[in-house]
């Protein structure tokens, strides 16, 4: 590997992580707070960043599958190790697991928080949060892959590594201009979600971080009560809930239909159907159940219509607001979902599992996964009665390799095996002993790593919407932070380097 390489473009990496830190210190001396809680670790980011450039002055710019790798795996939890500092300067998480777990749930856009009371943090953490996941979300290589030839660094093989989902679009010949084009979309999606939460009545600030975190899919917050507690506003969660469903749709697919003005392109792409359908499933099963548990049907005669249309759109506003929050993997919360009927428990599940589109800003598995499985799957049933009929896996007009769909199934078993080993170890070590809760069981781990893994953040039970993570274990909040990464990044790139084929010069 080429060691100077990766050096150079990590040093590239941290200016912008210091750019990140130096914008927080300015937001905290406008409200009058302190400046030490970011400007020792920007100049400590700076110095980092320069010294990796001036390492990597002579690296060229040959850059191999190996380094792609390299770079990606190791930046994010560069990242997460500065962006830690903040909280434990400030004091606002004091020990470094909870201060490492929270800037690892802010750089994957997980959500899962360490914090009790956000009402209670300088603006300056807040702002840090907000912006960790905004970074995070579209992912931090593709911001530089716009940059990278200008350095003389080829970028092909970070977008490789870096694009979520088995198949990948580019806009562009170039992938440079495919992440500025990308990086548009993203832009124009946060400051329209900036302006509409503010024109509905949420302040500038609460606007601003809502709307990084928002179209991020992250779900950080600056508050730590619900937002219908908080706000009291359906047309803030419609609009929350509108943008959070936008951006769980491939953002190249948006680059096409907004930007190029081939909206054909929506009603022809097999992922995105498979999005809708999942969704528009899981809504109306949430409304149905809702409306119907909550029904006092002792005094349905007298019900107005105006009152059962009231109750009805509650129904559907929550529904929506959850279903997409959760399939999305952003983890924002109007209600408490986890005293909901049992029977919707499941339900809730698969979303948090089926996440939304391949190149979004969310995780999950990806609805691109299943639309693939399901072709295979029918092509086997047609294969069991047409042994000799040659069947090829289509998707939107091209048939897809079979080496695509021996990754799916790579990945899928990989993604179960860490979902279990992650809940094992999480079940074993489970809740510090000097928490004031202790039940505990597998069942709350398996739904700790399944949050984890897919990069949700409020998980079911206890560890939904209403409480933080603050009572786990250090080696639990460790164990979901290495789920976090793995998710984020879908698992190969993080276990490929403990493979002894990596290593290997040849």
């Amino acid at each position: 590997m080429n060691w100077k390489l990766i050096i150079k473009v990590l040093g590239m990496l941290l200016f912008i992580e210091a750019g990140l830190l130096l914008l927080c210190m300015i937001v905290g001396l406008f409200y009058g707070e302190s400046f030490q809680p970011f400007f020792w670790p920007a100049l400590l980011t700076l110095m980092l960043g320069g010294s990796g450039l001036m390492i990597g002055k002579n690296a060229g710019g040959n850059m191999g599958r190996k380094d792609g790798y390299a770079i990606v795996s190791t930046v994010w939890v560069v990242f997460a190790l500065i962006g830690m500092l903040p909280f434990l300067i400030s004091g606002a998480i004091p020990d470094v697991s909870g201060a490492f777990f929270e800037a690892m749930s802010g750089f994957t856009s997980t959500g899962a928080t360490v914090i009790d009371n956000c009402d209670a943090q300088a603006h300056s953490i807040l702002m840090w949060r907000s912006l960790s996941q905004w970074i995070g979300g579209v992912g931090i290589i593709f911001f530089t892959i716009a940059i990278l030839p200008a350095f003389g660094v080829g970028e092909v093989k970070l977008f490789a590594v870096e694009a979520t989902g088995p198949m990948h679009d580019k806009v562009h010949p170039r992938i440079s201009m495919t992440a500025r084009w990308i990086g548009t979309v993203y832009l124009l999606l946060t400051i329209l979600c900036i302006a509409s939460l503010n024109i509905f009545g949420m302040s500038f600030f609460d606007a601003v971080n809502y709307g990084l975190v928002t179209t991020g899919t992250g779900g950080f917050g600056t508050h730590s009560a619900l937002l219908h507690e908080v706000y009291n506003s359906p047309a803030i969660e419609y609009v929350l809930t509108f943008f959070m469903f936008v951006s769980g749709i491939n953002y190249t697919l948006i680059y096409y239909t907004i930007l190029r003005g081939k909206a054909r392109r929506i009603f022809s792409n097999a992922e995105l159907r498979c999005y809708l359908i999942i969704v528009v499933t899981a809504v109306l099963i949430c409304t149905l159940v809702l409306i119907l548990t909550r029904l006092d049907y002792s005094v349905i005669s007298t019900t107005s219509f105006s009152e059962f249309f009231a109750s009805l759109e509650l129904a559907f506003r929550e529904s929506a607001f959850t279903v997409i929050s959760l399939q999305t993997t952003t983890g924002l919360a109007t209600c408490d979902y986890t005293v909901w009927p049992t029977t919707l428990m499941p339900v809730l599940l698969f979303v948090m599992f089926a996440g939304a589109c391949s190149g979004s800003t969310s995780g999950g598995f990806k609805c691109i996964r299943w639309s693939i499985i399901f072709r295979v799957a029918r092509n086997e049933f047609k294969r069991i009665l047409h042994p000799r009929a040659v069947l090829p896996i289509r998707m939107d007009g091209n048939v897809i390799p079979r080496q695509i769909i021996q990754t799916l199934l790579a990945f899928t078993a990989l993604f179960t095996a860490c979902l279990f080993v992650g809940a094992f170890v999480l079940a074993v070590f489970g809740i510090s002993p000097t928490a004031d809760y202790q039940q505990f069981d597998y069942y709350d781990a398996l739904g700790l790593a399944m949050s984890s893994l897919s990069n949700v953040g409020p998980g079911m039970g206890y560890y939904g919407p209403l409480h933080s993570w603050d009572i786990l274990s250090p080696v639990a909040k460790y164990t979901c932070s290495v789920l976090m990464l793995i998710g984020r990044l879908e698992i190969f790139p993080i276990l490929l380097l403990f493979t002894r084929s990596f290593w290997k010069k040849s």
